[in-house]
């Protein structure tokens, strides 16, 4: 006679898995999470509990590598009541990476922004660029927020100059981070030169963005156009963005600038010239607002393929530029 085995299933019992209740994550996996999405604060807590290490003992750790810094910071950094800002304290994060077993640049990148002696705090629009007026007006427009919530990781910029030494078109390779969660839209901002037609002038998305509304200041020159993101960035994320704008409209060029509002990252500005004009001098500049007197000028030599370029490695708040002379 055969034997017949019968399926049995037990009766599930409240809080057993079985009816779908959830499982707690790890604390590897919430470590995981809160190194993606951030904020600091989130990430550090996550990372002491990973790795079951009391604050004291976090303490006694960075001491052994030369580092010091307080158990009252330590837990201020965590509960997110401060942030690591000063260089030492920076130096801190580094090692505690280190300490945490955390990949490179785990923490650091999720500090955004810092506002120190070395890097001042953001700078609004209104004292970067002329005509001031006409420039918030179109943000206004736009219902832009006064903190765009993104900050430059590294910008290259290429302004090509043409034959009639107009200001022909630029491109832009641009990565940039969020600072604040929902951020889904850069505002890219063209100042033609005097005499440009804003109506002629077209901007294409080249690459991780569309663009979407723009708007036009006819008599300054000035134009505002929305570069959409396919989803929202969290804090800490990064966004790849690709642009172009074309004009050739305006006068004779005689300089190309870019403000800045916020510090930190790397900027790369290449101007090149058309063979049938090319300039007979050529600097960089930099100044702290629109503004204020030019300086760190410093001479550039043309190169061969007829352009010259400027590279910052540090970011502060303000405008960088190219100036150059025709005959």
């Amino acid at each position: 006679m055969a034997a017949h085995s019968a399926d049995r299933r037990a009766t599930p019992r409240p809080g057993d898995p079985a009816l779908g209740s959830p499982r707690r994550p790890t604390p590897e996996a919430e470590l995981a999470e809160a190194l993606r999405t951030g904020p600091f604060s989130a990430a550090l807590r996550a990372a002491l509990a990973a790795r079951g290490l009391a604050l004291h003992r976090v303490q006694h750790r960075l001491a052994q590598r030369g580092i010091r810094v307080g158990v009252t910071s330590l837990s201020y950094w965590q509960r997110g009541v401060r942030r690591p800002e000063r260089p030492e304290s920076l130096r801190a994060v580094t090692a505690l990476e280190e300490v945490l077993e955390l990949p490179p640049h785990a923490l650091t990148r999720l500090i955004g922004p810092r506002a120190t002696s070395d890097h001042p705090p953001a700078r609004s629009y209104r004292t970067l660029l002329e005509p001031a007026a006409a420039l918030e007006s179109l943000l206004a427009s736009l219902a832009a927020p006064a903190d765009g919530g993104l900050h430059t990781v590294i910008h290259y910029e290429h302004v090509h100059i043409g034959a009639h030494r107009e200001l022909a078109a630029r491109d832009s390779q641009h990565v940039v981070r969020a600072h604040r969660d929902g951020v889904d839209r850069y505002l890219a901002i063209h100042h033609g030169d005097p005499g440009c037609d804003t109506e002629r002038v077209r901007v294409r998305g080249l690459g991780n963005c569309r663009v979407g509304r723009i708007r036009r200041h006819g008599a300054s020159g000035m134009i505002v156009v929305e570069l959409l993101f396919d989803g929202r960035l969290r804090v800490g994320e990064t966004a790849v963005l690709g642009y172009r704008f074309e004009d050739g409209t305006g006068a004779p060029s005689h300089e190309y600038v870019r403000g800045f509002t916020y510090g930190g990252g790397q900027y790369v500005l290449q101007v090149g010239f058309d063979r049938a004009a090319l300039p007979v001098h050529c600097r960089r500049f930099a100044r702290p607002s629109a503004t204020a007197p030019r300086e760190a000028v410093a001479d550039l030599t043309l190169n061969a393929h007829g352009s010259v370029h400027l590279m910052e490695q540090q970011i502060r708040p303000g405008v960088l530029g190219i100036t150059w002379e025709w005959d």
